[in-house]
């Protein structure tokens, strides 16, 4: 029987070493860009909406290509729920949000959550835009069944 994949030490430390990548290149953008307070949290913004359509682009194209077994679960793991979900941030998100007050704040709340919708939208169409690769048969056996 193999092991059930969140205790499988190898797939857990994928996504500890993707999430310490991802939140460190998001600290060092957020400190790069940093907004004078009050003002539209551009850096967070950018992050929140390219961490939507990037993570949109791998889970779709990592479907299309098969099972989520193998190679694929470890690339979902480590780059989806490490990189891109250490990339990202909701609680900073937050946080900013209630400092803007109103009337920037729920704007800011609301561009993001609908702009972030629309950037995973993108994200998926972009993948199925893509051509799928093909496996080569194996002169063994016949061709490899094609994806539903």
């Amino acid at each position: 029987m193999s092991q059930r994949p969140h205790r499988d030490p190898l797939l857990l430390a994928l996504v500890a070493v993707g999430g310490g990548v991802g939140t460190a290149v998001r600290a060092v953008a957020e400190e790069r860009f940093a907004a004078p307070a009050g003002s539209w949290p551009w850096a967070t913004f950018a992050i929140n909406l390219s961490g939507a359509f990037a993570l949109a682009l791998l889970l779709e194209s990592l479907a299309r290509r098969g099972p989520d077994v193998g190679r694929r679960r470890a690339v979902r793991l480590g780059v989806g729920t490490g990189v891109l979900g250490g990339f990202t941030t909701y609680s900073t998100f937050a946080v900013e949000t209630g400092h803007l007050g109103w009337p920037l704040g729920p704007a800011y709340a609301v561009a993001t959550v609908l702009l972030g919708l629309l950037a995973a939208a993108a994200g998926l169409w972009l993948s199925r835009a893509l051509p799928t690769p093909t496996r080569a048969a194996s002169p063994h056996r016949g061709p490899e069944p094609e994806p539903r």
